[in-house]
């Protein structure tokens, strides 16, 4: 019988079986299936109000992450903008919400989970990190590797990733390896490396990871004022970020900071959409994608690691999944920059193009109160960007060239 120590146990998300919080261990011993780290919230004699007056980032919720405060490795993550967005809520009749998760040390919400999860690396430690990665998590595990000090391995699919990210990757300094197959050979491949105990492996397998990212929900709540939104949309890739936000809101819940719960509603991309599918056939069951493809490279995924947990989420919280084309997605990514100035890549604006297609749908309800997630910056993917736009327009240095341009004179 595994006990809890500081309130922290790791379990099977299927056969509950437990493991020491200082197990490593990436899936059940007994049933293979993935693993979360589990809360005794009745142990944690906290009040709401100690994350008040506290410094603005993840870690103002110390108390519900499961590592060594004394270890922690941060970029003064978390504390995104809140952005209510009045003309696009008015046009679809709800009140809408953006948690601008560009807005970070690395330009994506991978952060977060990479804070908590390099953190439990230092508690361990481990002398090198690693991943496979469709980009953003390169990145943010680049970062934080040289943050703490560790050597970082990178596993990419070669040509899949977008310039911005794989740059970032490179440049703090982690060995990139471009991968010849998909994002999900390349995390079986690095699995393996892992399960040999030659790198601590940070992919949203890890159930480190995903502790930081769920602070996002912790976030959502505390802005709206200790109360959960009717929904919360956001892109589905590996399943993680879905799964996390849930378990923040739903901790909180438990601790009696909040009295209600959001509908989890995720978006895929039609060319990268098994959850979407086990969704519509009402089963827990995975059917992998084979050969994804989609131009919101961040969720080109076929087989995401944490379905069980997204699905989990989708069916407990009477939530959705609904997928959207690559047209749907980048109209929406030019839609949330033209009328609400905020600048996403692809992958992210894929909530957005979701909110609209249910609204028009039905599904979602007039008077709404619906917060999006967009997960990653505009400029992670700067070429599909440019290509949606058209060329300056070329002028000679003068005010009368400038008057026949603007002026019409």
């Amino acid at each position: 019988m595994v006990l809890y120590q500081s309130g922290f146990m790791i379990v099977c998300v299927n056969c509950n079986a437990k493991y020491d919080d200082n197990e490593v261990i990436y899936n059940c011993k007994e049933c293979g299936s993935v693993l979360e780290v589990d809360i005794d919230i009745e142990s944690l004699d906290i009040s709401k109000d100690i994350f008040d007056c506290r410094k603005d980032t993840l870690w103002k919720y110390k108390e519900l992450m499961p590592v060594d405060e004394n270890k922690i490795v941060s970029l003064d993550e978390g504390g995104t903008p809140f952005c209510k967005c009045d003309k696009l809520g008015k046009e679809l009749g709800i009140e809408l919400y953006v948690k601008v998760e560009g807005s970070n040390p690395t330009g994506s919400f991978k952060y977060r989970g990479m804070s908590v999860g390099m953190t439990k690396a230092m508690e361990l430690g481990v002398d090198t990190v690693g991943c496979a990665s469709t980009g953003n998590t390169s990145a943010s595990l680049a970062a934080y590797a040289a943050r703490a000090g560790l050597q970082c391995v990178v596993l990419l699919p070669s040509g899949k990733v977008a310039l911005g990210k794989l740059a970032q990757a490179m440049f703090h300094g982690a060995r990139v390896l471009s991968v010849n197959g998909n994002f999900d050979e390349a995390l079986e491949a690095i699995t393996a490396l892992a399960l040999e105990k030659h790198l601590y492996l940070l992919n949203s397998i890890n159930p480190y990871r995903l502790e930081g990212q769920k602070s996002i929900g912790f976030e959502i709540v505390h802005e709206l004022g200790w109360k959960s939104p009717d929904r919360i949309i956001l892109p589905v890739g590996n399943a993680g970020n879905i799964s996390a936000i849930w378990k923040g809101v739903t901790e909180f819940y438990k601790a009696g900071f909040v009295e209600n719960l959001p509908m989890m509603t995720g978006i895929q991309a039609e060319g990268a959409c098994p959850i979407v599918d086990a969704f519509r056939k009402k089963t827990m069951e995975l059917v992998p994608t084979e050969n994804p493809e989609t131009i919101a490279t961040a969720i080109r995924i076929g087989a995401p690691v944490s379905s069980t947990k997204a699905l989990r989420a989708i069916y407990d919280s009477n939530g959705y999944a609904e997928t959207v084309n690559d047209d749907e997605i980048l109209d929406a990514q030019k839609e949330l920059a033209r009328k609400e100035g905020i600048g996403v890549e692809p992958a992210s604006a894929a909530s957005i193009a979701g909110l609209k297609k249910l609204v028009a749908e039905g599904v979602i309800d007039k008077g709404e109160q619906v917060v999006c997630i967009v997960t990653g910056h505009l400029l992670k993917d700067p070429n599909t960007a440019i290509d949606a736009c058209v060329e300056p327009t070329k002028i000679d240095a003068d005010i009368n060239a400038l008057k026949k341009i603007l002026l019409n004179k």
